[in-house]
């Protein structure tokens, strides 16, 4: 199932919320609708965590995490991290790293055993990455675009990629990962995926903005429509005429 919903106006939710298959992170503000419709579908199964990074709301995209581990920037204060610590199922780890590109989010996309990852980032962060989160992390870009946590996000189910990235590179990068990939759009034609949702194995929020087409793309590609897989070509084909008129 996908849902759409919106923090303060906006409906970039990859920035604001982080969601994995054992914990979901949601920023600490006045937002009794967003938090809501978290809590609402997931309180029953993984826990809904409150809490800032560095003081900051953007939680998408400052950390990184799936069900083994949450790795975080450096401008994490010591109370951040002692309450996520207590608030975190004990099975996740959970670590601070020194890294200059510190929104983490922004240039890194995984699930639960791969990770994709800026081209730059630091040969330590990628160690403590693949430690805490137990990934295997390669080095890519995604239609010539180094963010691949804000063009990209992936479940253990599947991926959604930057919607110029070309059918082969789309083949090779489903290759290397083990993955079924489809390039589309959230937010009426937005390219920045992994920024415009949130998505787990079994549940996805999308932005306010998302059509219902996009909202199909999404149930097919990380299966999670009751109806059954669904016919992704002729998705695409819709999706691209929705973006082109």
């Amino acid at each position: 199932m996908a849902l759409r919903t919106q923090f303060q106006n906006s409906s970039d939710i990859g920035v604001f919320a982080k969601l994995t298959n054992s914990y979901c992170l949601v920023p600490v503000a006045e937002c009794e609708a967003f938090y809501s419709i978290f809590e609402g579908e997931l309180s029953d199964v993984i826990k809904v965590i409150h809490t800032t990074i560095g003081g900051c709301r953007i939680i998408g995209r400052l950390s990184v995490g799936n069900k083994n581990g949450l790795l975080l920037p450096n401008t994490t204060t010591d109370k951040e991290l002692q309450h996520l610590r207590n608030s975190l199922p004990d099975s996740v780890k959970i670590n601070r790293v020194e890294e200059r590109l510190s929104a983490l989010g922004n240039v890194v996309a995984c699930n639960d055993y791969v990770a994709l990852v800026h081209p730059d980032l630091d040969r330590e962060t990628e160690e403590v990455l693949a430690d805490t989160l137990g990934v295997e992390v390669f080095r890519q870009t995604l239609a010539s675009q180094v963010l691949v946590g804000s063009y990209c996000s992936l479940t253990n189910q599947g991926g959604m990629v930057h919607p110029k990235t070309s059918i082969e590179d789309q083949d090779e990068l489903s290759s290397l990962l083990q993955l079924p990939l489809v390039a589309g759009t959230v937010n009426r034609g937005g390219d920045a995926v992994g920024a415009g949702m949130v998505v787990n194995d079994w549940i996805a929020f999308c932005g306010q903005d998302t059509t219902a087409t996009e909202i199909s793309l999404v149930e097919s590609i990380f299966k999670l429509s009751d109806r059954g897989p669904s016919n992704i070509s002729d998705m695409k084909s819709v999706l691209v005429e929705s973006m082109v008129s």
